[in-house]
């Protein structure tokens, strides 16, 4: 059964929220993991480590920059994982 975009934006807050140690429904599309939630920098390296761990992808870490947010963490997963082209 195909997962939809829902169901993968859902697993992606949850992941983050595990990571970051808050509650699901703190995080918003576009509110700041670092400014809005305290997270460092280690945080941010363990978002991407599990990112590639449960989608199964390989993500540069020069793309570490662009996870400020949910949106941008939406995006990345998205292009590495061919949900969009």
């Amino acid at each position: 059964m195909a997962t939809t975009l829902d169901e993968n934006k859902k697993q992606i807050r949850n992941l983050v929220s595990r990571v970051l140690q808050i509650d699901p429904a703190e995080l918003t599309e576009e509110s700041r993991f670092q400014e809005d939630h305290d997270a460092d920098s280690l945080r941010i390296l363990g978002v991407l480590a599990a990112l590639e761990d449960e989608f199964d992808v390989s993500i540069d870490q020069s793309e570490v920059i662009r996870i400020v947010n949910l949106a941008g963490v939406y995006d990345i997963v998205a292009e590495a994982a061919g949900w969009r082209q």
